[in-house]
C-alpha cells in the first residue's frame, strides 16, 4: 500500500496486535513491488496485507512471492490490484468493503433526507436572502413523509441503504437484474424497471459498479423521467452516469444532483456543477475517512487473525463474482 496508506489506517495498535499474530516487520510498507527489498520480503510472504496505493499484484510479483496464498485488503474494491494472475494462483482474497459501505451509506442516507426535505437549498436561500420567508409556499413538496427513494443496484452499500431507510415513511424502489422479487421483497424494497426506478422517484442513489456495460448506464434518456424537482444521489463511481447530460439539466434547474463522485474524479475549476445552486459537490469523501478507516483496519485484522486460525474468510472476494462488485 502507499506508505500515507499504512500511516493512517495502520496505526501503532493495529501493527503491534498483527505482530502479535503474524511473523511480520511492522515498520515494512511497499509502494513498489519490484525493488530488491520487496522481492527479499515477498520470499517468504504467506499473506499480503493491502491498501490504497497497492501496485498490481502481477505475474512478476507471485514469481517473487512463491508462498504467497492470501491477500487481505484494507479497503473496498481489489480490481486495481488482484490481477488474473492471482485468481490463476488461486489466492484466497478478502475485502474491507463491508466495512467502508458503513459511512457511504450513513452518508446517503443523510443525503436522501436532507433531500427530500429541500434542506440544503433552503440554507442557500436563506443565507443569501436573510428574511423570513413561508418555506411551505416555497417548497409545497418538501418532506420524507410517503416519498419514493430509487436504489440502483443492490450492492453492499445498496442493500445497507435501504436497511437504513427502513425507519423512514418512505417507499423505496430497487432495480437490479440480479436481485429476485422475493429477494427485494426480504431486502425491504419493490424491484422495478430501469425506466420506472426514475419515474416513480423523487430521489435516485446510485450504487452501481462501473464496468463497460454501466459505464453511462444511468443516461440523457433516463434522467428525462426523473420528475421536475427529482435529486440523483451518486456516491459510486462518476462514469456510471452521463455527466454531460446530468449538467445540463441541473444547470437547467430542472433537476438537483449530490454528487460524491464525478468524471473525471477532480471537476475542472471551471465545472458548472460547482456553481450551481442545485448541486453540492463533495470531494469522495463518503467512504471511510478519519476515526471511520479504524473500522477498515479491524475488520482486516479479524480476517488475519481467521487465517492464522486455518479458517475462511468471513469476507472473501471470489472471481465469479467481480462480474457485480465494485
Amino acid at each position: 500500500m502507499a506508505k500515507k496508506t499504512a500511516e493512517q489506517v495502520l496505526d501503532a495498535g493495529i501493527r503491534a496486535r498483527l505482530a502479535a499474530l503474524t511473523d511480520i516487520d511492522p515498520h515494512l510498507v511497499l509502494d513498489d513491488l519490484t525493488t530488491p527489498t520487496a522481492h527479499r520480503a515477498l520470499a517468504d510472504a504467506e499473506l499480503l496485507i493491502t491498501g490504497w496505493g497497492c501496485p498490481p499484484i502481477d505475474a512478476a510479483a507471485l514469481d517473487a512471492a512463491p508462498k504467497l496464498r492470501a491477500v487481505v485488503h484494507t479497503a473496498g474494491t481489489v480490481r486495481h490490484h488482484i490481477t488474473a494472475a492471482c485468481w490463476q494462483r488461486g489466492l484466497a482474497v478478502s475485502s474491507a468493503a463491508a466495512a467502508n459501505a458503513v459511512p457511504v451509506a450513513e452518508y446517503t442516507l443523510a443525503m436522501i433526507l436532507l433531500a427530500n426535505k429541500r434542506v440544503l437549498e433552503t440554507a442557500r436561500a436563506y443565507r443569501t436572502e436573510r428574511r423570513r420567508i413561508d418555506w411551505n409556499e416555497r417548497h409545497p413538496d418538501a418532506g420524507n413523509y410517503r416519498k419514493t427513494v430509487g436504489i440502483l443496484s443492490a450492492s453492499i452499500i445498496g442493500r445497507r441503504v435501504i436497511d437504513l431507510l427502513r425507519p423512514h415513511d418512505l417507499t423505496v424502489l430497487l432495480h437490479d437484474p440480479y436481485v429476485s422479487d422475493v429477494e427485494a421483497r426480504e431486502l425491504g424494497a419493490q424491484l422495478v424497471p430501469l425506466p420506472r426506478l426514475f419515474e416513480d422517484s423523487h430521489v435516485i442513489s446510485v450504487h452501481t459498479p462501473l464496468l463497460p456495460e454501466t459505464r453511462g448506464l444511468v443516461s440523457r434518456e433516463l434522467l428525462a423521467r426523473l420528475r421536475t424537482g427529482g435529486t440523483l444521489i451518486n456516491t459510486a463511481r462518476g462514469a456510471v452516469v452521463d455527466q454531460r447530460a446530468l449538467t445540463d439539466e441541473v444547470v437547467s434547474g430542472r433537476l438537483h444532483a449530490i454528487l460524491d463522485v464525478t468524471e473525471p474524479e477532480v471537476l475542472p475549476a471551471d465545472s458548472p456543477l460547482f456553481d450551481c445552486p442545485n448541486v453540492v459537490v463533495t470531494p469522495h469523501i463518503a467512504g471511510s475517512k478519519g476515526g471511520e478507516l479504524r473500522r477498515l483496519a479491524d475488520l482486516a485484522l479479524a480476517e488475519v487473525e481467521t487465517y492464522a486460525l486455518g479458517r475462511p474468510f468471513a469476507h472473501p472476494v471470489r472471481p465469479e463474482h467481480l462480474a457485480r462488485l465494485a
